[in-house]
């Protein structure tokens, strides 16, 4: 295989002018440096500019400003064809009236390699992808998931220095995505190309990326390892988005009292503030907040970080909530919450079984040792 590629974007933006002068910003002042043999996904909502980003590395589509480069060389006015990037996209689009072998060896006959290097590349990529038994026969013939080996595979036998996927598995159902994650994720593993992949699934990012880049409205908002992202999200958005079923936040208030500092969760109603449940501030969360007394802020806490007074607890940092149940959900060995607490609503994750009923009033243990603060003005995390 060739050798391997260092993708680098630097301040990039793109801008797609319409008819009607209604300008839209899909990539805006967007910064990344995709290391060699990294595996690289980018998430985030539909039209928030992942799919521009991958056709600007590529080569399709054009920067506004900034640059892009590989291995240290611009590529801004480089064709696509002279990239040696390879794109795998959402749509197939094998040709329907070829053998599977035909449209793997179709775009190197265009680039002219001998019928020796074609048979090579061919028979190496099918049996890498285990679709050997499928070379004779034609797209309509074969499973979706050995359709996606195949437009996976007609990339691949290019042996470019950087692949990127567009969505790849959107149009598998449940249990073939997992089986093909877990196929390229072992692919990449294999053959330590440069990848950088485009999906909306955050559980697929999890999953697959070495390093994970979450997008909103054409503006990078974090890039960091998974872990990372779910443990230290640099914003709400962030924090909300990584996660299912994603984060909780409470806005309240930090107040000061001669037993130390709490939150008090409330809202306004027009000028009517009403209020919730009181936590205590733990000694971690107590040292970021104490700029904020007097002042409002968001507290952040994931669905399983909430369980049951009756379990055992997880730390004497712990504060308990009383709410209503007001949807149960099991999901195999754990159930998942929709509980209501004066007027906010969160999610709780327990262990199954548990016998709950609609409307049961229940205390909720808080483990503020994961809590997160977010400010509600920047929405950035605190601390």
């Amino acid at each position: 295989m060739a050798s391997v590629a260092h993708v680098v974007l630097d301040h990039v933006s793109k801008v797609f002018y319409g008819p009607t002068g209604l300008n839209i910003a899909a990539v805006r002042d967007f910064s990344v440096s995709v290391e060699d043999g990294e595996f690289l996904v980018l998430v985030g909502p539909s039209g928030c500019g992942k799919t521009t980003t991958l056709r600007l590395i590529a080569g399709l589509e054009k920067p506004d400003s900034g640059t892009i480069s590989l291995d240290g060389k611009m590529a801004n006015d480089v064709p696509p064809k002279d990239r040696d990037v390879a794109m795998v996209f959402q749509n197939h689009a094998l040709y329907p009236h070829m053998p599977v072998y035909e449209n793997l060896a179709f775009g190197l006959k265009l680039r002219k390699f001998s019928k020796a290097e074609i048979q090579r590349r061919v028979s190496g990529t099918a049996q890498l992808l285990g679709i050997s038994d499928c070379l004779a026969r034609k797209p309509d013939e074969i499973s979706g998931g050995q359709r996606q080996r195949v437009a996976l595979g007609r990339a691949l036998v290019r042996e470019p220095r950087v692949l990127l996927l567009d969505e790849p598995l959107s149009n598998l159902d449940a249990p073939m995505r997992l089986t093909m994650r877990a196929e390229i994720s072992k692919l990449h593993k294999k053959l330590n190309f440069t990848m950088v992949y485009v999906t909306h699934d955050q559980m697929e990012a999890m999953t697959l990326g070495t390093r994970i880049g979450v997008m909103k409205e054409g503006i990078l908002q974090q890039v960091a390892d998974p872990m990372t992202l779910y443990q230290q999200p640099a914003n709400m958005f962030v924090a909300g988005f990584i996660g299912s079923p994603p984060m909780n936040f409470f806005t309240g208030t930090i107040s000061q009292t001669t037993q130390g500092l709490f939150f008090r969760e409330s809202s306004t109603d027009g000028e009517t503030e009403i209020n919730g449940f009181d936590i205590a501030m733990n000694n971690s969360l107590a040292s970021s907040v104490s700029k904020f007394i007097g002042k409002r802020i968001v507290l952040g806490i994931r669905p399983e970080h909430i369980r049951q007074k009756e379990e055992p607890r997880h730390s004497t940092e712990a504060a308990i909530v009383r709410a209503e149940a007001e949807a149960i959900m099991p999901v195999g060995p754990e159930i998942y919450l929709q509980v209501s607490s004066a007027f906010h609503s969160f999610s709780a994750r327990i262990p199954a079984p548990a016998k709950i009923n609609l409307n049961e009033k229940l205390d909720f243990v808080f483990d503020l040792r994961f809590a997160q603060l977010f400010d509600p003005e920047s929405q950035n995390r605190i601390g």
